[in-house]
């Protein structure tokens, strides 16, 4: 996992389904149905012709994720997820680093749930594992339909 050296003295809470962990740094961990996550999220890389490997989420707060940003990709910045990509052919596998504080600030700022904004982020990182980009043009509107279908595909679940 990208970071662990820094990390050695941080008590970090894992969950580990199937393939998929869920681990956090300086948060709580989500109130989530992890097995219902990890199945949906099996379902979503099956829509995009893809099957889970190894994919690890890590929930933090902004602090950290600016630290990722800054020492991985040298960007200055806040954000909601980083996602380091390590898919082989079908199978997808990956480190997400996801803020809890961005998802937070964002949902207040467009008008939805932390659990639905929360989702919505988690599947981002998938999508970008099943190879959708979302910073060219036109890839934004790509990535939001996806989204939107992961949603779809978590309420049916």
């Amino acid at each position: 996992m990208i970071g662990r050296d820094s990390m050695e003295d941080v008590n970090i809470i894992s969950i580990i389904y199937l393939m998929i962990g869920f681990e956090v740094k300086d948060v709580e961990l989500p109130k989530l149905d992890y097995a219902k996550v990890d199945r949906w999220l099996g379902e979503v890389a099956a829509a995009h012709d893809r099957r889970i490997g190894n994919v690890n989420y890590l929930f933090c707060d902004d602090k950290e994720i600016l630290r990722v940003n800054l020492e991985f990709l040298r960007h200055d910045y806040y954000t909601d997820i980083i996602t380091f990509d390590y898919s082989h052919r079908d199978k997808i596998g990956g480190d997400i680093f996801i803020s809890l504080d961005t998802v937070a600030s964002n949902a207040a700022e467009i008008g939805v749930s932390y659990d639905e904004e929360l989702l919505r982020v988690i599947a981002h990182g998938v999508l970008h594992l099943c190879g959708i980009d979302d910073k060219g043009p036109g890839e934004r509107e790509i990535m939001e339909r996806a989204e939107n279908e992961a949603l779809e595909i978590w309420r049916s679940c």
